[in-house]
């Protein structure tokens, strides 16, 4: 059924709902309000969708749609806490105070710790009293819880009898807006808007411009007539939040209280400042820190006022007063005024030789430093911090932030050995939160330095205190991290395994290879120079042994004339005497 109810609609409720809440964030209602009611018609009666229409209504100033939505969104569910929430403001807006305390406190005894209720009460209480007076100069009478319900439903009749009973006026007597109060009084409640509802009314009494009409056809005079209605609404609003007489006596007791030459008590004095920083603190801490920096500045200027004898300790809580403001400026994302809020918080402290006041203002720019990215800047406010430490805790957060930052510079050893003092100091304070931190820091550190083995081993450590204390996101983010520290460990054994290959490869190839071939190459160069050798020697004998054999062949034929020469003569010799050497 809801499917065939939106096949005209683009989107699906969850998208609608989602696309609904940031436009309402970024303060376009209007087209918030069509997403939440297209998200209505694909899912009726959703209470969420219609506190969330109730919330963009409101802004709108349409309370009666706004009060029927959120009317609705308790239909089913009177305990629905968003639901009475925003019936309480919407009546408040309404100006029934007293309708929008009951709600307020039906939904503070559902969920006492939600403080938007507690904030709900005493604003309302508060308008209540500005309307009719403090309860002390009321007297009621105890007649039932619902007496004072009765009540205004008796008056409501009575507005109606009269209303009915009034003669009625011709169009004339209608265009003629009465004031319903005196020209002082209107000009008090309005202020600024005073001038405007006056020059409306004197616009009335041009007859040619009232009787003129714009292009869609609606004359002058009812637009007119609108906004003088309007400004007369606003009127009543603000007189019964803030009445005249509330006004005036609350004007009266200021200009008594706070009088130059009157000396203010020094319990009178005490009781404000508590109250004044109470309330500067309770605005921060609710999410509200526009209001707690414009409470802040005020009761600034207030003390500045002041003279020494009336606040001994004058320096100390305008140092103070600045710190808050720059706080609260941090929350709004205004980091150059935090800046300097909190260096005159410094400057304040180092001037009257305040210890503690300059520790927390240098831990105050020391973060705003580390918010806008100025990493080496916030290291060295936090090292300046360092001896003004008291306790250990306080050393724990200290070490881990400069620690942090410096991994932040990629300066992987300094962020390693501040991540170990503060899990040192952790560890003296026996704070399992920050030790977990501490040795998250130090495991990052180490997959910095490659040091994948003693990573894996601060994050284990990490993952049993996470487990001590049943931190279940930072189970995961640690589980990721060891995982990827693992990986590192076994990439670099690896590594460690390939290099020694490499070397073993290196000195087989390059050493005995290298030598060997050397050496063969050596001794072929050897044998190919001695074979060179061999046969120079050898052409030279081959040239020698031609020479002497030349020379031997002449001596041979010049010898061998004398041989024959000689030969001849013997035989001559021997033939003479052939009987010489016979016996006898």
């Amino acid at each position: 059924m809801e499917d065939a109810e939106g096949e005209g609609l683009s989107g699906t409720f969850p998208s609608l709902m989602a696309e609904g809440t940031l436009l309402s964030r970024r303060g376009e209602h209007g087209k918030a309000l069509a997403c939440f009611t297209n998200a209505l018609q694909l899912q009726a009666g959703d209470k969420y969708c219609l506190v969330a229409r109730s919330m963009c209504y409101l802004k709108l100033g349409d309370t009666e749609n706004s009060l029927r939505d959120a009317e609705a969104s308790l239909q089913n569910d009177k305990t629905f806490s968003k639901g009475l929430y925003q019936k309480a403001e919407t009546l408040y807006t309404m100006g029934d105070f007293e309708f929008a305390l009951v709600y307020y406190h039906r939904g503070h005894k559902l969920r006492p710790e939600l403080q938007k209720f507690r904030l709900g009460i005493q604003k309302a209480q508060e308008a209540i009293d500005n309307s009719v007076g403090s309860p002390s100069s009321v007297k009621l009478e105890n007649k039932g819880d619902l007496c004072f319900l009765s009540r205004q439903a008796e008056s409501k009749k009575a507005k109606q009898k009269l209303q009915l009973k009034a003669p009625k006026k011709d169009h004339k007597q209608q265009s003629k807006v009465e004031p319903i109060r005196n020209e002082k009084t209107e000009r008090q409640l309005l202020g600024e808007l005073y001038a405007d509802k006056a020059y409306l009314e004197k616009l009335l009494k041009d007859e040619d411009l009232i009787k003129s009409s714009t292009k869609h056809g609606m004359t002058v005079e009812a637009l007119i007539l609108g906004g003088i209605n309007y400004l007369d609404t606003r009127t009543e609003f603000w007189q019964q939040q803030k009445p005249i007489y509330a006004r005036v006596r609350d004007r009266k007791l200021m200009q008594q209280r706070w009088l130059p030459e009157r000396k203010r008590k020094p319990s009178e004095v005490a009781r404000y400042i508590l109250k004044s920083m109470e309330e500067i603190d309770m605005l921060l801490t609710s999410g509200c820190p526009e209001g707690s920096c414009k409470k802040a500045e005020h009761v600034l200027k207030t003390i500045q006022g002041w003279s020494d004898d009336e606040v001994p300790n004058k320096n100390e809580l305008i140092g103070n007063l600045y710190s808050c403001i720059g706080n609260a400026q941090i929350e709004m994302g205004q980091m150059g005024a935090a800046l300097q809020s909190h260096k005159m918080d410094l400057e304040i402290a180092k001037e009257n030789d305040l210890p503690d006041a300059t520790s927390r203002a240098l831990d105050n720019i020391g973060r705003v430093y580390a918010r806008i990215g100025k990493f080496q800047q916030a290291i060295d406010t936090w090292e300046e911090k360092i001896p003004l430490a008291k306790t250990s805790l306080e050393k724990t957060w200290l070490f881990h932030e400069i620690g942090r930052c410096y991994l932040e510079l990629d300066e992987a050893t300094e962020a390693q050995d501040y991540g170990e003092k503060s899990l040192q100091s952790a560890e003296e304070e026996g704070d399992v939160e920050w030790q977990l931190n501490a040795s998250v820091l130090v495991a990052q550190a180490q997959v910095k330095l490659q040091d994948f083995q003693s990573a894996v081993m601060n994050f284990e450590k990490a993952l049993e205190k996470a487990k001590l204390i049943h931190n279940d996101a930072a189970q995961q983010a640690i589980i990721i991290a060891l995982d990827d520290a693992n990986k590192g460990f076994i990439e670099e054994l690896k590594a460690e395994q390939r290099a020694e290959r490499i070397e073993s490869l290196r000195d087989y190839d390059y050493d005995d290879y290298s030598v060997g071939e050397e050496a063969e190459n050596q001794k072929e160069r050897e044998e190919n120079k001695q074979k060179e050798i061999e046969k120079e020697e050898n052409e030279r004998n081959d040239q020698e042994e031609n020479e002497r054999n030349g020379r031997e062949e002449n001596e041979r034929n010049g010898r061998g004339e004398e041989e024959k020469e000689e030969t001849e003569g013997e035989k001559g010799e021997d033939y003479a005497e052939p009987h010489q050497d016979l016996p006898e």
